[in-house]
């Protein structure tokens, strides 16, 4: 049994996360079950945001950690909100205001040029000063639809269409969504470069 600290709060996060590492044998321990104060992402891509929040939980537990920075790029809004996806409301924000505003920029936009991607990036840190720590990316292509559907997933799930499946994220089952979303790329990638470490 490995033992990793999942370097995230998120509640969502952790339960997509551990779901998909626990069948491997991990023993997953959200971070907010070890230590409560915050790392500072004040890296300026999703890439170094992951790292910063990897060397921060195995400097606070010793252990291994796995970190995501993950958000949403909108095209019509030149590819925001990006790393800022969690607080593009104000720093206070929860998901209903971040979706709010969305909709909001986005309401002249037609259909047609209402694209955007979720993006995740994942890191695993061996131990605080890890020179090599593992790096995996995802995408998810989909497009933003004018109000919200669906009740399942969280952030910005009920306003991400996915046009190939014709629903929304947020009206995906779970086991679908643990199979084909950003977060599910970069995590079984990750897996896949960890399965190989000596």
């Amino acid at each position: 049994m490995k033992q990793v600290v999942l370097a995230t709060g998120n509640a969502g996060k952790v339960k997509e996360i551990m779901g998909m590492l626990q069948p491997l044998g991990w023993h997953v321990t959200p971070q907010t079950e070890l230590f409560q104060t915050e790392a500072v992402e004040d890296g300026l891509s999703f890439i170094e945001n992951a790292l910063i929040k990897a060397r921060y939980a195995c400097a606070q537990t010793g252990l291994p950690a796995i970190a995501d920075d993950s958000g949403i790029e909108v095209a019509a809004l030149h590819g925001q909100p990006g790393i800022y996806s969690s607080r593009y409301a104000g720093e206070e924000a929860n998901d209903q205001d971040n979706i709010h505003k969305m909709l909001a920029e986005m309401a002249a936009v037609a259909d047609g040029k209402r694209q955007a991607s979720f993006y995740c990036a994942m890191a695993f840190c061996r131990h605080e000063q890890d020179p090599t720590p593992l790096i995996a990316l995802g995408q998810w292509h989909g497009e933003i639809l004018h109000a919200p559907v669906g009740s399942g997933g969280f952030g910005y799930d009920p306003i991400f269409y996915l046009p190939d499946l014709g629903v929304s994220s947020a009206e995906l089952s779970k086991t679908q969504k643990s199979q084909i979303s950003h977060r599910a790329l970069a995590l079984h990638s990750l897996v896949e470069q960890i399965k190989k470490l000596p």
